[in-house]
């Protein structure tokens, strides 16, 4: 995580936050935010006193690059799919492990909490990815605005 977003950061044009010590640092100092106990400080500390990549690292590394093309990869380029559709967003987590892009959109409401649709897809799909989104939200008319209570 460190060195994935150190890079991310770098390349940032417009940005106070140049590397996760400049992220771990800002959030100490804006810790009135109840939110950040939310986004994981302690992961950001925890990945912050690591010192790169070793062998049990590479080794999962070689794995993730093996399952990804073995498998989300190839089921997409063998069917030609513009998208992988999957009920809920726990696939989202998956797919990002690969590097891969998806959304997802409300498709139920149990009561009032939005019950969603992820569509995924390969590199680079983003712009496919949100237009099928976009046709799946004004094909339905599912979606709530959102309610804000005090």
């Amino acid at each position: 995580m460190k060195i994935a977003l150190n890079a991310y950061l770098q390349e940032l044009v417009d940005s106070p936050v140049r590397s996760l010590s400049d992220v771990i640092i800002f959030n100490q100092k804006n810790s009135e935010l109840e939110m950040l106990k939310e986004f994981g400080q302690d992961i950001f500390l925890a990945a912050e006193i690591t010192n790169g990549i070793g062998v049990t690292e590479l080794k999962a590394l070689r794995n993730l690059s093996r399952l990804t093309r073995d498998g989300f990869q190839k089921l997409m380029e063998r069917y030609k799919l513009d998208a992988l559709v999957t009920a809920g967003s726990d696939v989202a987590a998956v797919v990002a492990i690969g590097g891969f892009p998806a959304i997802t959109v409300p498709a139920a409401y149990d009561k009032e909490v939005p019950i969603g649709i992820c569509f995924s897809g390969l590199k680079g799909s983003e712009p496919k990815l949100i237009e099928i989104a976009y046709g799946f939200e004004q094909a339905t008319l599912i979606r709530k605005p959102p309610t804000f209570l005090p």
